[in-house]
């Protein structure tokens, strides 16, 4: 569909095709695009059936792949501004949805509070609870406007790579149910007038009464601020490829950078998850005391945040030249490395996550001794043969001197591979 919509050219462009200037609309960044996109997928596939060559380097293989190299980067950078684009008008308009969302948990609440009082009666306690939610909300909807451009109510779990962090998003839930929990107290003290009643309602803050839910609160911050601390450090210490993303997603939460389930994530998830229901029950059992999660209970998020921080130490790593050798087609005879020949440098990581699009691959380059060589796109149907995460084929230039040279790789996230000596002959 996105091909037939390119091949139609400007039809049906309207008010908003793509060019849309007026402000910040949304519509004319999203369409631009998917437009942008949809020609870019034209283009590629049309270059990977051999169609589009100018007859002027269609008799040489080399000069071909570079003039299909250079103009498929060409169209990659323009996907990835259209993308940018894109990615910061859903971020503007993501306030709305954010506050939406907020004032619609708040209406289900009043709901859910209204058909259980059915029969067992309105109590001071609901009272409590439905101002506490309308505190909460007016907070949120009031940081969703002062973050109105960086997602709104979401902005503080928005990581440095424009993802929606797990540990953020897990602590964050932890630090609203315990001030939700804190503020139905205090509702119920302000409106309490028997002393006996007044001093239950203080005693159930103590220690005892909420040990495991302050215990599981602090820990949960704690692997929020360690786990920042860490990336930054191993990304400083390019021991961690970190490519920023288009724009956040809901899947951030259980998925890595490449877009796939990670078991850390998941389990870190589903867990405090499962915790913090449990909490909301004991808290609408008994609202005169913090919610007493169990120690076994609690424990068990533990086990899960020390998973989860174990897995962030554990992911990553740097990318690694294992041999560099002389690309041989079928037909060629063996030969030593000369200038002017391919070839192939083979390891592991030269593709960090979140870098499989075009225009992150067009920014990886090899140096070979003192020249830079950026590495060719070879497009194939669907995607592309080169790079790959643990090949890359690229051309000895002309300007590299015989003799023995050092072979690196700069990948899309800047971090250079060790070096590999390889001998270039004449």
């Amino acid at each position: 569909m996105a091909v037939q919509e390119a091949r139609q050219g400007g039809e049906h462009m309207g008010a908003h095709g793509g060019g849309c200037t007026c402000g910040d609309c949304p519509h004319g960044a999203r369409e631009g695009h998917r437009r942008a996109v949809a020609a870019f997928l034209v283009k590629r596939d049309g270059f990977a059936a051999g169609e589009g060559l100018p007859a002027a380097v269609a008799h040489s293989a080399s000069a071909s792949r570079q003039w299909v190299s250079d103009e498929l980067t060409q169209s990659a950078d323009a996907v990835a501004e259209r993308g940018r684009a894109e990615g910061g008008a859903w971020l503007a308009r993501l306030w709305h949805r954010t506050a939406f969302a907020v004032w619609g948990g708040f209406v289900v609440l009043l709901l859910v509070q209204a058909l259980t009082a059915i029969g067992a009666g309105w109590t001071a306690a609901r009272t409590a609870g439905l101002l506490a939610a309308l505190v909460i909300a007016g907070a949120l909807s009031a940081a969703s406007w002062f973050h109105r451009a960086r997602g709104g109510a979401l902005a503080p779990v928005i990581g440095e790579d424009n993802r929606l962090s797990t540990s953020r998003a897990v602590a964050v839930s932890w630090v609203l149910f315990v001030a939700y929990a804190v503020l139905v107290l205090a509702g119920r003290l302000a409106a309490a007038s028997d002393h006996a009643e007044r001093d239950a309602l203080i005693s159930g803050l103590e220690l005892a009464r909420g040990a495991g839910v302050v215990t599981v609160l602090a820990v949960v911050c704690a692997i929020a601020v360690l786990v920042r601390r860490v990336v930054g450090l191993r990304v400083l210490g390019q021991r961690l490829q970190k490519i920023p993303a288009d724009r956040p997603r809901a899947a951030d939460l259980l998925t890595d950078d490449a877009g796939r389930g990670t078991f850390a994530d998941i389990q870190y998830v589903a867990i405090s998850a499962v915790a913090l229901v449990f909490a909301a029950v004991r808290l609408a059992r008994r609202p005169d005391q913090l919610p007493d999660l169990p120690w076994g209970l609690a424990v068990v998020v533990l086990i899960s945040a020390a998973t989860y921080l174990a897995g962030k130490y554990a992911e990553g790593g740097r990318p690694v030249i294992l041999s560099v050798v002389r690309s041989r087609e079928a037909g060629d005879l063996d030969a030593p490395i000369r200038t002017g020949d391919d070839i192939e440098i083979r390891g592991v990581g030269f593709v960090p996550p979140g870098a499989q699009t075009a225009d992150r691959l067009s920014r990886m380059v090899v140096r070979i001794g003192p020249v830079n060589v950026h590495v060719p796109l070879v497009p194939v149907a669907g995607g592309f043969s080169n790079p790959t995460d643990t090949l890359l084929t690229v051309p000895v230039p002309v300007d590299v001197e015989p003799g023995r040279v050092e072979v690196q790789v700069v990948t899309a996230a800047g971090v250079e591979t060790n070096a590999c000596v390889v001998d270039v002959t004449d």
